[in-house]
Formats: structure tokens, sequence, C-alpha cells
């Protein structure tokens, strides 16, 4: 055989081999697309005197002081980074203007925002925006500062803010689809160790199954490669 034949023959496993890991490497984006996903929650924000900064505890630990303003936003997000903020402006005076105050009380200013209708459970309207001050004991919680004013709440198993005021009437921070941008339907609410669990095991990578594929087609390429060198 000559060097060219030899040649020739050895670049139809190698070209195959290359068709191959294109087509698993398509496979392998798609896979990590498609399992892009979000939740669907209450966030919970503290106003800064102008804008809205993402709140570091629960509404059940927070004791505001007097003064304060305090917002929660229904919508649909991956983490806190991607949270979309409530749509009026922390602003403790408009508020509260017509709230005065009063001995041994603290009033809270809160912006519920039920969000928009893309964000909403199937079959569910969102409640129009509102703000409230909440005029509450001077040792209230953030929780019990809505409470006042947003009957009724209601909680999951790990303390999470499930409903406000009675929306939405089911489900609790649900996994909802990248594609589709509907809730994975029989997924209970996760807690807390049940978040973790899911970040180190599905993290958004590829299953065991496709990198057990991958390993595959490399091995019946090399051995497509060594069987043609064989033959020279």
């Amino acid at each position: 055989m000559s060097p060219a034949q030899a040649t020739a023959r050895l670049r139809v496993p190698l070209v195959a081999l290359l068709a191959a890991l294109v087509a698993v490497s398509a496979v392998l984006l798609g896979a990590g697309s498609a399992q892009a996903a979000g939740y669907r929650y209450w966030s919970f924000w503290e106003g800064n005197g102008k804008n809205w900064e993402y709140a570091t505890q629960g509404p059940s630990l927070l004791r505001p002081d007097d003064g304060t303003v305090q917002g929660f936003r229904f919508a649909v997000s991956e983490d806190s980074g991607d949270a979309d903020q409530p749509r009026r402006a922390p602003d403790f005076g408009a508020i509260c203007a017509d709230t005065p105050a009063q001995d041994g009380k603290k009033r809270v200013a809160l912006v519920i925002d039920s969000g928009t209708t893309t964000d909403a459970p199937d079959g569910e309207k969102p409640p129009a925006l509102r703000t409230v001050c909440a005029q509450v004991a001077p040792d209230a919680s953030s929780a019990e500062a809505l409470a006042a004013v947003a009957k009724p709440l209601r909680y999951d198993d790990s303390a999470m803010l499930c409903a406000i005021s009675g929306y939405p009437k089911t489900g609790c921070g649900e996994q909802v689809s990248g594609d589709s941008g509907s809730a994975k339907p029989s997924e209970p609410a996760k807690t807390t160790d049940d978040q973790d669990k899911g970040e180190e095991s599905d993290g958004g990578g590829p299953s065991v199954g496709l990198l057990v594929g991958i390993g595959a087609v490399l091995l019946l390429g090399i051995a497509a490669v060594a069987q043609a060198r064989r033959r020279r």
C-alpha cells in the first residue's frame, strides 16, 4: 500500500471521529441549556433610601427599625443575583404619609409586588401592586409587619414564605423549566436541605449517561484509528 493510500484510509476514521465529537458537543450544549431553570417565589428586599437591596435575612428573622421600607416581589428567578426587584421606589415618606406616628408603635413601609402574568402560576392572575404602612410593636419582625396588613400568609415546612394575601393559591418555590416557563408538575417545595443537595447533584451539568456516551464515542474513534494504522 502506498503512503498516499494509507493516509487516505487513515483520514476516513479521523473524519468520522471528528463528526461524532461535533455531534456529541451539540447534544451536550443542548442539554445544558435545556436544564437552565429558575424558581417561582416571593423575594424579600430592603430599601436603602434610594434603591432596593436583596435582604440577607428572612422576614421572620429581621426586625426592622421605625421608618424602614421593605419590599416583596413575586417572580421567577434563578437566584438573588437575577431576582426582579419591586417595581416601586422604596419611599417611606410617600407610603406612610397618611399614617401618623404613634407612641409604642413603629411604622414599616411595605411594597407588595405580585409580579406579572408571565411569572404567574397557570390559571392565576397576579393582584395589583400595592403599598401599605404597617404600624406594629417596636420588636415586631418583618413577617409580623407583613401579617398585620397582608393576610392570609402561607409558609411551607421550612418557613419559606409561599403566599401573600393568598397569592398564589398553591405552590411554593417550585422549579420552573427554562424551556417552557411551566413548573414541573409533582415537584414538592424545596426545603433548605433539599436545595443544598440539589445544588450538589444537579448543578445544570451533563448527566452521567451523557458522559458515558461521550466516552463510548471516543473509544470507538480510537479503535478505528488504531485499526487503520495496523492495516498500513
